[in-house]
């Protein structure tokens, strides 16, 4: 009898380890389709001009593209913002505080525009580079970075540069 017991936990056992290789391998399918995302950079506009903080606020918005057959969401995007060719600095759009059904939703063949603030302080070695941004004196934009892909199995983040046309 006991020889019966430890059998059917082995198999227990087996069967799990089974389960979790399938959802292993199922997670990793969507990987590919994960990593064909596109990411544009399409706007940067001037909000706001704190001229008490020395602060300027941008809407940076970036569009992205579903060309895969996989629905997934961006939790983050993370960016170096160039004006000109200088480094203005880096920011931030972020969801990964809101649950995955909250998200903006990228259906096959989807493209939605993400907006992020983007905030410019002058100090002594970038108060030429912000006088220009705030008189919209630069005409050049880029941005660098990651974008995080998720889909309820898999996380991809996948590296991107692009110039705003």
């Amino acid at each position: 009898m006991a020889l019966q017991s430890k059998m059917t936990v082995y198999v227990a056992i087996a069967g799990v380890l089974a389960l979790m290789g399938g959802i292993v391998y199922y997670a990793s399918l969507d990987n590919a389709q994960l990593e064909q995302a596109d990411i544009e950079l399409v706007s940067v506009e001037l909000r706001d001009v704190n001229t008490l903080k020395n602060q300027a606020k941008y809407d940076v918005t970036f569009l992205v593209t579903n060309p895969s057959e996989k629905t997934f969401t961006v939790s983050q995007i993370g960016y170096q913002l160039y004006g000109d060719g200088a480094l203005l600095g880096s920011g931030q759009y972020s969801t990964t505080d809101i649950a995955l059904p909250g998200r903006a939703v990228f259906y096959p063949g989807a493209q939605v525009p993400l907006k992020s603030t983007f905030v410019f302080s002058m100090s002594e070695e970038n108060a030429e580079i912000y006088d220009s941004m705030i008189n919209n004196e630069i005409t050049n934009f880029s941005s660098d970075g990651s974008i995080t892909t998720e889909t309820s199995w898999s996380i991809v983040e996948k590296e991107f540069r692009s110039e705003l046309k």
